[in-house]
């Protein structure tokens, strides 16, 4: 079997790669890891099933790089964080940020949380390594400014955690939101409103 992976892809490679794992976003989304074949992942992306197979052996292997792919997008808006600006403020854009990917990915924010309530199968190193990386440096950004009296003093990784839990809950929660909420409501201009005030009390020195 041809490993598509192995060299530098060609652009109509990469955008048969780009089809299958959208399509495959396409096919978990609406029947879980379980339930999904690559028949269904092949016909979502318009593509045969062995042209599939020629890019990813197996539905775990899509499975794992539409996960590694979305870890990825979830990381960027933290990695952007700059040590150089005004704490409050990046902080505030990072949640306004994540605010913004719940609203426009809620299937993706859905199917990342399904896979860590399975107890993360295909991300388990992923998790260990370059996330935990990711977050120590902020941690370290983060602590820098506390010390330096530019943000009040609050344990850093609890912050990252809260401020998980509190932006992903507008999409894997999203029906409930909109049910509770009622027609005609934003929830995520009204939810991103209340986790700038929230936050901004919290931070401010």
């Amino acid at each position: 079997m041809t490993d598509a992976t192995a060299s530098p892809m060609t652009r109509i490679q990469q955008k048969n790669r780009d089809l299958i794992l959208a399509g495959a976003l396409e096919a978990f989304s609406a029947n879980g890891l379980r339930g999904a074949t690559i028949d269904q992942i092949a016909k979502a992306a318009g593509l045969s099933k062995p042209n599939v197979l020629y890019y990813f052996p197996s539905k775990d292997d899509i499975h794992k790089a539409l996960l590694t792919a979305l870890l990825d997008m979830w990381l960027a808006p933290m990695q952007q964080i700059d040590p150089a600006g005004e704490p409050l403020e990046e902080v505030l854009a990072y949640v306004r940020a994540k605010m913004l990917m719940s609203r426009d990915f809620p299937r993706e924010s859905r199917l990342f949380a399904h896979e860590i309530l399975q107890g993360a199968p295909h991300l388990t190193e992923i998790l260990g390594g370059g996330l935990r990386e990711i977050v120590d440096r902020t941690v370290g950004v983060l602590e820098g400014w506390m010390a330096e009296g530019r943000l009040a003093r609050v344990e850093p990784r609890h912050l990252i955690f809260s401020i998980w839990a509190m932006t992903q809950h507008y999409a894997d929660f999203e029906t409930q939101v909109r049910a509770v909420l009622g027609e005609g409501r934003d929830p995520v201009a009204e939810g991103g409103a209340f986790l700038d005030d929230l936050y901004r009390k919290l931070l401010t020195p």
